[in-house]
């Protein structure tokens, strides 16, 4: 996608289907989520390598703090009873966190695509549906809780089921994807002010200097702070806490 703002032309990196192998097509998106998956596998095997009961490095306090962390997160949140699903709500922090950070290394965010959020929906709508399979025991029972109060309310309670995962996909994907687009702007015009401010130095200097983008150097730098690092991290925050408040109260509603 390109815009043109003034005569300052702005491009945003999409997806591109690259042939591998074949048949087998890679995005730019699967492979940054490889990427991401293979950082946060990494980190793992490094903060618990080496585990000690006493005398413990600082390293194994770092390890040891995140797992209490998630502990009390979800604990906190939906109770003892769905204390199986630390993992998966650590796992799922860690990667929001990472693959909304990675663009500060050049890299295209994973979750400025909406298929990466989409995944993530179904994989919490899935883990919300096997949970009631697990307390019910009778998946009849599920399908008649639909029905409630009347059934001629069966449609919107099923659309109302599917329609939060895929709300909250949304949510996430459309606050990074803003931050990309928001900072590609600022970029852009900083850029543009930058030659046309240049530009009014007499003769050659103005010329020379016209061509280099003087503006864009420190001050994004600055914006990062909250589009990048603050916003990265509150996103992926507000993801997971959806999350355990939607398995949650689905599990108090069945």
């Amino acid at each position: 996608m390109e815009l043109d703002i003034s005569g300052a032309r702005i491009f945003f990196t999409l997806p591109i289907d690259v042939p591998v192998l074949g048949p087998l097509r890679l995005s730019e998106t699967m492979v940054v989520s490889w990427i991401v998956m293979i950082l946060i596998t990494g980190l793992c095997i490094w903060l618990t390598h080496d585990l000690k009961e006493e005398n413990i490095s600082k390293r194994q306090a770092v390890a040891e703090l995140i797992v209490e962390k998630a502990n009390s997160f979800v604990i906190g949140n939906m109770g003892e009873k769905f204390s199986y699903m630390i993992p998966f709500v650590a796992a799922l922090f860690a990667t929001s966190v990472v693959s909304n950070l990675i663009s500060l290394v050049g890299l295209r965010s994973p979750t400025a695509d909406l298929s990466t959020e989409a995944a993530w929906a179904v994989v919490v709508f899935t883990i919300d549906h096997g949970t009631e399979d697990q307390r019910q025991m009778v998946s009849v029972d599920i399908m008649k809780g639909f029905t409630t109060p009347i059934p001629i309310m069966t449609p919107f309670n099923i659309l109302s089921e599917i329609a939060t995962p895929i709300s909250m996909a949304c949510r996430h994907f459309g606050n990074i994807l803003s931050g990309v687009v928001i900072n590609a702007l600022i970029y852009g015009s900083l850029a543009l002010a930058s030659g046309k401010l240049l530009g009014l130095l007499p003769g050659v200097l103005g010329r020379t200097l016209s061509q280099i983008p003087i503006l864009d150097v420190g001050v994004p730098a600055v914006l990062s702070v909250y589009f990048d690092w603050f916003s990265g991290v509150m996103q992926a925050f507000i993801f997971c806490m959806l999350t355990v408040m939607y398995i949650a109260n689905a599990a108090e509603e069945g």
